[in-house]
């Protein structure tokens, strides 16, 4: 199921993003408004404090009433991420600090990983360590100058990628290849971004390829799709985004498209500063998320933008972050991300740097 809890006002609140309902607890009083009426049969055991000034849900029990909500419970955390997490996490701290310090840190992150929930994504994890790098240390990680160089870099190839899409004999799938190959572009999810490994990638770009049965439905669904939401991920990768968008926008013109990028600055991901200035914001409308998670998590973001996404037609969704953070939704979303990682690789049968476009629905 796909719930968050909330602290407002000294009242508990529980919301259901499927049936749009909300569920307030405050003492021994219980409210309930919107959704279906079955949710009023839900029974909740909530042991909660707060810290921080944020609210720690530590055991929770719920009784699912549909077979729907039961497909939707995940589990989003394996070994390979805490792995990933540890060797990438562990030593990322200013070189300043002292022993007692460095000995703190890793113990806080290493108690983080170990205490994680099964329902909690890479990009979670990440966002609570960067929390704890802000409480600690008053800083994160500066990317704005990678990112600056690498939307500029990318943006010299921008007028060559267009015109291989435009003399391409079907431009959707030539502008999804690009797409997909500009999500190789991220300082998240790898060591290190190779600008020779880019270009190799680039050469290559049109010989990806896609799921035939994924690609006709999404071609389908564009055809009676009046809304669009375009969620990016990276710098640089975003100016391929960019040239997608502009290929949507020719070849269904009655559809609207809204761009979303992370609400806060997090690693190398795309915000509003980005958009602007690969003029992303001069083709479509551009919204921050309101999240500070390298990933959609509907129950972090606005609900501004969860409102946009929950009415949309059609999603597209870049990137491994955004995957690992939004399947099993159960809203019409299309992933369209690189295989960055052995895990993704091998959870969807495919070689190291290979393009993916798979439906929501499809994700097993």
């Amino acid at each position: 199921a796909i719930f968050y809890y909330g602290y407002a006002g000294g009242v508990l609140l529980k919301r259901d993003f499927l049936c749009k309902s909300t569920i307030w607890i405050t003492g021994n009083d219980i409210g309930y408004t919107g959704g279906s009426s079955s949710h009023m049969e839900e029974k909740y055991i909530i042991q909660h404090y707060l810290r921080h000034h944020l609210l720690y849900v530590i055991n929770s029990v719920c009784i699912l009433n549909s077979e729907r909500e039961k497909t939707m419970a995940h589990k989003r955390l394996t070994s390979a991420c805490l792995s990933c997490l540890t060797r990438g996490q562990l030593d990322k701290y200013p070189e300043n600090i002292s022993e007692e310090q460095q000995i703190m840190f890793k113990q806080k992150v290493l108690q983080i990983l170990a205490t994680a929930a099964d329902n909690e994504s890479a990009p979670m994890l990440v966002n609570k360590i960067d929390q704890l790098r802000m409480e600690m240390f008053g800083s994160n990680t500066d990317y704005s100058e990678i990112k600056q160089y690498f939307n500029e870099y990318v943006m010299k190839k921008q007028t060559r990628i267009e015109y291989e899409v435009v003399k391409a004999e079907d431009q959707l799938m030539r502008a999804l290849q690009y797409a997909m190959t500009g999500n190789y572009i991220d300082f998240g999810a790898m060591e290190s971004v190779s600008e020779e490994k880019f270009e190799e990638l680039l050469v290559s770009a049109k010989f990806i390829s896609l799921d035939e049965q994924e690609y006709k439905n999404l071609k389908n669904d564009l055809e009676t799709a009046k809304t669009m939401v375009f969620l990016h991920d990276n710098c640089g990768e975003i100016v391929f985004d960019h040239v997608l968008i502009k290929t949507l926008k020719m070849l269904y013109p009655e559809m609207t498209i809204t761009s979303m990028v992370r609400g806060f600055p997090v690693l190398n991901d795309a915000t509003m500063d980005d958009a602007r200035q690969i003029g992303l914001a001069e083709t479509v409308e551009v919204m921050g998320n309101g999240s500070t998670v390298a990933g959609t998590c509907l129950e972090y973001i606005s609900e501004e933008a969860l409102k946009v996404i929950q009415n949309a037609d059609v999603i597209i969704s870049k990137g491994q972050g955004n995957f690992e953070t939004l399947y099993g939704c159960g809203l019409n979303v299309y992933y369209l991300f690189m295989c960055k990682c052995n895990l993704f690789a091998e959870r969807f049968h495919k070689k190291l740097f290979e393009g993916m476009l798979i439906n929501d629905q499809s994700v097993r």
